[in-house]
């Protein structure tokens, strides 16, 4: 028996590793037919990447860049696992560093006070802002696609219309920048300067945090079990006595709260204030890399790293004479790939497991013969 349990679990590990190499394999061969289309080698790009992207000042930008992805793919993947599509992510995460940006640039509090008080004001809006959605959805059957959809569009008006000078924002000294008041240098969160790779930014040791906590709550509390329970039958869970709806509205709740800390690496450690040019379209690159690292925190991790090399060397490309559109090329395909790979793998361990069990029942209906058999003689 306990060896029989140990080869289910080596076919399971198979199984869950081939799936990524699949998927990888197949994005570097559309990649490089993609590349050769364009009448440049394939082969020198990919070492360009390697290369340039394996650089220290590379490591360092992947670093940062990829502590927003991962957040912004906790975010997504706490609405997936609920079989929820979160697609306003992007909308609560801007609204949510936008007001805490504001309260950060009317305090002077000092940082080991303002700092939390950002982030959790932050996080509040980014859940009451995703609680609308939560709440139509229960209440009028709204799907949250929809709702989602129509917040972020509502979230990019009402910040334009708040950071406009004589409201919440002001011009710059150039008059071509609009943005929050900056903040308080002592509301700075902590970086660490790596010398000439530059500065890593703090706020990764937050992101890892939210990691575990995403880990543990999901995978080791009640409430992880209703809520995924929910998401894989919503009549089953109902049957065993959990609230749909109150899981529902609070999966979105926490899913807009995580997001509400996407924009904070770049405002605490970056920017410092909320302008014009504040990142967009981050939280639907959460939804890519939640579907890329599977919705588990370090999947997340390494596809938010991926995402962060693709977009460091695919930039460097075109400096090198290749077309700037091979970045979408490259990220639209390994996600396409990722979610065919997956669902090969997902049907063929399905078709073994199925197999597996018409043995089983053939074996154990054989012995049942052979025993009549014998008490028959």
């Amino acid at each position: 028996m306990k060896k029989y349990t140990s080869r289910i679990d080596r076919e399971r590990l198979i199984l869950a590793i081939a799936a990524p190499l699949l998927a990888i394999v197949a994005a570097l061969v559309v990649t490089a037919l993609v590349i050769l289309a364009t009448g440049k080698d394939p082969f020198a790009a990919f070492s360009d990447m390697i290369s340039f992207g394996s650089a220290s000042d590379s490591q360092i930008y992947i670093l940062n860049k990829a502590t927003t992805y991962y957040l912004a793919g906790i975010a997504v993947a706490i609405g997936f696992r609920m079989n929820l599509f979160n697609i306003g992510v992007d909308g609560q995460y801007r609204m949510a560093a936008f007001f805490a940006a504001v309260v950060g640039g009317a305090l002077t509090l000092p940082g080991a006070v303002q700092i939390p008080l950002m982030i959790v004001t932050a996080m509040l809006v980014g859940a009451m802002w995703s609680g609308i959605a939560g709440v139509l959805k229960v209440t009028r059957g709204v799907s949250e696609v929809i709702s989602t959809i129509m917040l972020n569009s509502i979230a990019t008006a009402v910040i334009a219309y708040l950071m406009q000078p004589g409201r919440l924002g002001q011009l710059d000294d150039s008059g071509t920048l609009v943005s929050t008041k900056p903040l308080p240098r002592s509301s700075w969160f902590f970086s660490i300067d790596t010398g000439p790779a530059g500065v890593l930014w703090g706020f990764i040791f937050i992101a890892a945090l939210a990691g575990v906590a995403y880990w543990f709550v999901l995978g080791r509390t009640r409430f992880g079990f209703d809520l995924r329970a929910v998401g894989q039958s919503e009549s089953a869970a109902s049957a065993s006595g959990v609230s749909v709806k109150k899981m529902v509205a609070t999966s979105m709740i926490i899913s807009g709260a995580m997001a509400g800390l996407i924009g904070m690496p770049t405002l605490l450690n970056d920017s410092h204030m909320y302008s014009n040019d504040f990142p967009l379209g981050v939280g639907f690159t959460g939804i890519a890399i939640a579907l890329l690292g599977r919705n588990h925190p370090v999947g997340i991790a390494l596809g938010a790293l991926l995402w962060g090399f693709l977009e460091r060397t695919t930039n460097h490309l075109e400096f090198m004479g290749y077309d700037k559109e091979i970045l979408g090329v490259i990220q639209g395909v390994i996600v396409l790939c990722v979610v065919i790979a997956y669902e090969v793998v997902r049907r063929y361990g399905l078709k073994r497991q199925q197999q597996k069990v018409g043995a089983e029942l053939a074996a154990q209906a054989a012995s049942i013969k052979q025993d009549q058999q014998e008490v028959t003689a």
